[in-house]
């Protein structure tokens, strides 16, 4: 009996690395050739079809990532092959151009969570029944790593345009546990995920089991409440914006500000009443009633068809009530996108819209209307854009639209429905505000109020409410425009405000030390430009202030 043991036991190993070799082969639904093929077609068709999208990233640097992954994945597993798919064509960073993983075609599963990244920290906004006890928690690390590193290196999976699109859909990535393996947040791919939470001043750890990817219960983002799905605010009310969630728009007067609301959360017609005939309703109850403000909220907004914001825009240019400074108020955040980032444009050229909130999550000027491209071998799609839109000169694209009221929400906010970005909208007037920083600042430089402009520049550099106000980039823009008119002492003044302002941006003192070299002070120039080398070293920057140096030591 002794001597059979070993040899049984070396049996039953046999069978059992046997048995796991092809259960392992029956997982992998392709084999590694048939993927790289794969990604050489995808690869070869952006090339041909879809050069244009080569602009946020050289094809050069496009093509060694390809190599690279084309290199891995004899060594990778199935999903961690999906994933890096999805990095190759996120990384051309358009939100219309993404990896179609959620064909299902290679299995993906999620926590039956919902996340919400508030200003104060990631926070688990909706759960199913069966985690009811961290509902309303906030998430502090997922399998050990702290939020910060964890939203670092989901980051390169997200097809984003800006930070805003980021802040608006990586906290669903955190939710797929494959996407959590092949992005390094994990060792080994499994479905039960341990988070660290918190949750009324105390701090725990809650493992939670991923189900078969599916369509959980929500609309434009937002939980939908059931007896299978719980929300994480009062829902004794309900505020303004998540009002009517089933219906795409709708409007509301409120009579103490004699505001008219409309909530507005896709381009397109709803059942039983167009877009034209909707807004027609809502600008003849304005005409006819007491209205002296409209607040449109677009903040859920992630587009449609853009030829159906005629109606709206011209609506507004022809309400002479309404169509002025402080009366049309527009709310716009992290998921006003696509046709909608095209309304936006549209009421910033043609009306008097004041906007508030968040910045958009699309670019002002953007490649939309994607096309499926279906790989040979895996069938799956990668959705690739192809129409440039551009409602604004090239000079005043930009990642997103600012507003010029920045306000967000904390999650305490909006578990008690309180809305402040609203609450902004209805508060705003003309005279407590200013909606222009850079003509203020102009004309009290023109006027010579030199010690206000300071004081006031770093007042509202220091008011939360600026703080998607590009001051840097403005000031560094208005020194230049002296600089090309001659006006080289006052561009002087301005670079130099701009590096007492920003002290550690390379950029500012390059930019001074242009202004010292134009005005014949090379020793300052100098001076500047070495100063310019030591906060960039490697970069862009460092480069130009060196080649500048060359030129004033050669002479030129």
């Amino acid at each position: 009996m002794k001597s059979l043991f070993p040899a049984t036991l070396k049996a039953l190993l046999i069978c059992l690395l046997f048995v796991c070799a092809c259960s392992l082969q029956a997982q992998s639904k392709f084999t590694s050739e048939q993927w790289q093929e794969d990604l050489r077609f995808l690869q070869k068709t952006i090339h041909e079809d879809y050069p244009f999208l080569f602009k946020k990233i050289t094809a050069e640097d496009f093509d060694a990532s390809v190599n690279n992954l084309y290199k891995q994945i004899p060594q990778l597993q199935e999903h961690e092959i999906m994933v890096g798919f999805a990095r190759i064509v996120s990384s051309i960073e358009y939100g219309h151009t993404v990896f179609g993983f959620w064909e299902g075609i290679i299995p993906y599963h999620q926590l039956p969570v919902v996340l919400y990244n508030f200003n104060d920290g990631i926070f688990i906004q909706g759960a199913h029944k069966d985690y009811k006890d961290i509902l309303g928690a906030k998430v502090v690390a997922i399998e050990g790593k702290p939020i910060a590193e964890v939203l670092e290196l989901m980051r390169p999976v997200v097809p984003a345009e800006n930070d805003q699109f980021v802040k608006a859909y990586l906290v669903n990535y955190l939710t797929h546990p494959e996407f959590l393996h092949a992005q390094k947040v994990m060792p080994v791919l499994k479905n039960n995920i341990s988070l660290t939470l918190e949750k009324e001043g105390r701090q725990f750890e809650k493992t939670i089991q991923a189900v078969k990817a599916e369509r959980f219960p929500r609309r434009y983002g937002m939980v939908v409440p059931s007896e299978t799905w719980l929300e994480s605010r009062d829902l004794s009310k309900t505020p303004l914006y998540l009002k009517n969630l089933d219906r795409i728009y709708f409007y509301e007067y409120l009579p103490d500000s004699k505001t008219v609301y409309v909530r507005h959360s896709q381009i397109q017609d709803q059942e039983g009443q167009d877009i034209p005939a909707f807004y027609a309703e809502v600008f003849d109850f304005i005409e006819k009633n007491d209205v002296e403000k409209l607040i449109l909220d677009v903040r859920l907004n992630g587009g449609g068809n853009n030829y159906k914001n005629k109606p709206i825009v011209t609506g507004i240019i022809k309400s002479e009530k309404i169509n002025k400074p402080g009366k049309f108020m527009v709310i716009i955040g992290r998921r006003t996108f696509s046709a909608c980032q095209n309304l936006v444009n549209e009421l910033s050229n043609y009306t008097n819209a004041v906007f508030v909130g968040e910045p958009t999550g699309e670019n002002i000027n953007f490649y939309g209307d994607n096309r499926p491209v279906q790989l040979p071998n895996t069938q799956i799609n990668a959705y690739l854009s192809f129409a440039w839109w551009q409602d604004k000169p090239q000079w005043e694209n930009a990642d997103w639209t600012t507003p010029h009221i920045a306000v967000d929400m904390s999650f305490e906010q909006y578990r008690n429905n309180e809305d402040p970005v609203l609450q902004a909208a209805l508060d705003f007037s003309d005279d407590n505000f200013v909606l222009d920083p850079m003509n203020y600042f102009r004309n009290l430089f023109v006027s010579g109020e030199v010690e206000k402009l300071q004081s006031e520049v770093v007042r509202m550099m220091q008011d939360p409410t600026y703080r998607f106000f590009d001051f840097e980039g403005e000031f560094d823009s208005a020194g230049y425009d002296l600089l090309k008119g001659n006006r080289i002492e006052e561009a002087i003044y301005v670079f130099s405000m701009n590096t007492q302002l920003f002290p550690e941006s390379a950029n500012a003192w390059d930019s001074l030390a242009e202004a010292y070299w134009k005005s014949g002070a090379l020793d300052k120039a100098k001076e500047y430009y070495k100063k310019a080398i030591s906060l960039d070293i490697e970069g862009n920057v460092a480069a130009n202030s060196m080649r500048m140096l060359k030129r004033i030591e050669s002479g030129e």
